[in-house]
């Protein structure tokens, strides 16, 4: 899923500083997940909005509205209504979610509430971890499902780097070494013989460095 957290209050108050009516519009599946856009963090939010703004002795109205997806236009159709009736929209979701917003209603400022971080998984209540990059070419079938590119701090390929020590990163020490969980996790498959396929250099033109990407199913297309 897609990680963030929320922005420091300072920071969203002085966004809306120019507007005199915010929606904030939460996204109810992953940023509500990491407990960063969900309904809850959009009342708790708003709250915390109310009572800084009125300290300050500024005049902003604010309405509150989330929806399940803010990725897909289906779903973004029930923020309409919500959206027409305020001067900006403080979106909770990710950067992709507030790009969609922005793209359907280009009259209404849409600004960012949240920080996307990375595509992750919850490993244990309140602790995400970074597992995907997105890098456009998957090879976790010869990594034993653990990926270099993302979890070993020099995004090597071919081995490790004889630098860990105990399991862990010589980088940073709070890190697990990758390529001891790529070894391990092989061992237990019976697989160490992958170590011997040589990967050549990483093409990053299917990554994002290429440009923005894009995906394309025919099949699915009316």
């Amino acid at each position: 899923m897609i990680v963030g957290e929320q922005k420091p209050i300072a920071e969203i108050i002085e966004i809306i500083a120019p507007y005199q009516k915010i929606l904030i519009l939460g996204c109810g599946t992953c940023v509500k997940t990491c407990f960063a856009g969900g309904e809850d963090e959009v009342a708790t939010l708003a709250s915390a909005l109310r009572l800084a703004l009125k300290k300050e002795g500024q005049a902003i109205a604010i309405e509150e509205f989330t929806i399940e997806r803010q990725c897909e236009d289906e779903f973004i159709q029930e923020a309409a209504a919500a959206i027409a009736q305020n001067t900006a929209v403080l979106s909770l979701a990710c950067g992709a979610g507030v790009q969609a917003i922005a793209r359907r209603f280009i009259k209404t400022p849409v600004l960012p509430g949240v920080n996307t971080t990375f595509i992750g998984v919850l490993e244990k209540p309140g602790l995400f971890t970074e597992e995907c990059l997105g890098c456009g070419d998957c090879k976790l079938a010869i990594f034993g499902g653990v990926c270099p590119i993302a979890r070993c701090s020099k995004k090597l390929l071919n081995g490790p780097c004889g630098g860990s020590q105990d399991g862990k990163c010589e980088i940073n020490p709070d890190i697990d070494c990758a390529w001891q969980h790529i070894i391990d996790r092989l061992k237990a498959l019976g697989q160490l013989d992958n170590l011997r396929t040589y990967i050549p250099p990483k093409n990053w033109q299917a990554s994002n460095a290429g440009g923005p990407r894009k995906l394309i199913r025919e099949d699915h297309m009316i």
